[in-house]
């Protein structure tokens, strides 16, 4: 099967698996407070956080394994897993102990999910090529929040758990497409060299390269505050639904995917994420900042897209940078790649809730103020990256 097939498939998985994620969205803060009504922004941070965490220590993990014996099981293993994470919440009815336990599980097997799945792209498509290829990826996710957030609010209409059963069932369907679908893509040759290296996660964090994990850390952190609290801050500010929430979530997703669908994966050439990035922290930070002004569902969904086409340039650039860079197997880059995102959804909605409660517009406030933060550690990768360059020809010479 040739690259482009491959690439279609995984961008089927990848959209299906995130219209699950992106329908539970706009319900989970109304399901936590028929819990709990007097802690909702306290459970709704810790949810998010505790899934993250799992995730965080276990997603270097499911990389590693993919390095040694193939992506294919591991991402099957990872779909059954969120399957029956979105099933467990359904038949929660209120009891936030299982509520807890489906996010354990979920995280458990997220890895397993997205890190290999940017593994497997990484193994398929050459370097001068990857950052196409990552465009692709995050064209993928940007449509599957696009589509799951207002489908999720359509099936709240019917009832609050119909959208985590829905959920399950797409990914159900995901697993079938790959079992039938999705060829290996380490070769025998590939899997072994990978296998005899053994390399720590953590010895992918070095050079200039941990500048990018770091980076990837801020924008994670950032996010995951905005997703946590936005919802509470639109109940404050405009009485918003889950409906609406959904609404908001689509014309963000929508606008993120045309961003990578055609910017990122026409436009960008190897050597050109860094000024990307650059551009996309800046209107991320512009984004943030213009949701503090916003006092209706008009203006919110506007300043959310506009933070949207900045975050859709950032991600699929920093991933191609990663695996462009790494010294380490592509399992192992993308599973530290991917518990760095998991490490921002930690703190992110814990702080976001802690923000949220002094005031609510806060997390938006350091939203801002750490993506243009952000711009200080993309400087140094530069620097230290132009470095490297240097030395190569002075040592070729020698």
């Amino acid at each position: 099967m040739n690259k482009d097939k491959r690439l279609g498939i995984v961008m089927i998985m990848l959209m299906t698996t995130f219209i699950g994620f992106g329908i539970i969205i706009p319900v989970l803060p109304e399901l936590i407070k028929e819990a709990s009504p007097d802690k909702v922004e306290f459970h709704t941070g810790f949810m998010l956080s505790v899934y993250s965490l799992v995730a965080f220590l276990i997603s270097p993990m499911w990389g590693g394994l993919s390095d040694r014996i193939g992506r294919r099981p591991v991402i099957l293993i990872g779909v059954l897993g969120f399957a029956a994470s979105f099933l467990l919440f359904g038949i929660a009815d209120g009891s936030l102990p299982i509520m807890y336990a489906s996010r354990v599980l979920g995280g458990l097997f997220s890895g397993a999910v997205t890190s290999v799945i940017v593994a497997y792209v990484a193994d398929i498509t050459p370097p001068e090529q990857r950052t196409k290829g990552m465009g692709l990826v995050g064209m993928s996710i940007g449509l599957g929040f696009t589509i799951g957030p207002g489908f999720g609010g359509l099936l709240s209409l019917v009832s609050q758990n119909t959208p985590f059963f829905a959920a399950a069932a797409l990914s159900l369907v995901t697993f079938f497409i790959a079992v039938t679908k999705l060829p290996e893509s380490l070769t025998p040759d590939m899997r072994q060299s990978t296998h005899e290296r053994k390399p720590s996660r953590w010895s992918a964090f070095t050079g200039s390269v941990k500048y990018l994990y770091m980076l990837a850390l801020i924008v994670s952190l950032s996010l995951s505050g905005l997703e946590a609290t936005l919802q509470l801050f639109g109940m404050k500010r405009f009485d918003v639904t889950p409906l609406q929430v959904g609404f908001m979530f689509l014309i963000c997703g929508l606008v993120g995917a045309l961003i990578q669908g055609g910017i990122v994966r026409k436009r960008i050439r190897k050597g050109q994420e860094p000024a990307y990035m650059a551009a996309g922290l800046i209107i991320s930070a512009v984004g943030f900042l213009l949701l503090v002004t916003a006092h209706s569902l008009l203006s919110a969904t506007i300043y959310l897209a506009v933070f949207g086409i900045g975050n859709a340039l950032i991600r699929p650039c920093v991933t191609s940078l990663i695996t462009q860079n790494t010294t380490v197997g592509q399992g192992v880059a993308s599973g530290l790649s991917s518990s760095m995102d998991s490490l921002g959804r930690i703190i992110g909605p814990l702080l976001g809730a802690f923000l949220y409660s002094l005031n609510l517009t806060l997390p938006y406030v350091s939203g801002g103020l750490l993506s243009l933060a952000a711009l200080v550690l993309l400087l140094r990768f530069k620097m230290l990256d132009r470095s490297k360059d240097a030395v190569k020809p002075t040592a070729s010479a020698s």
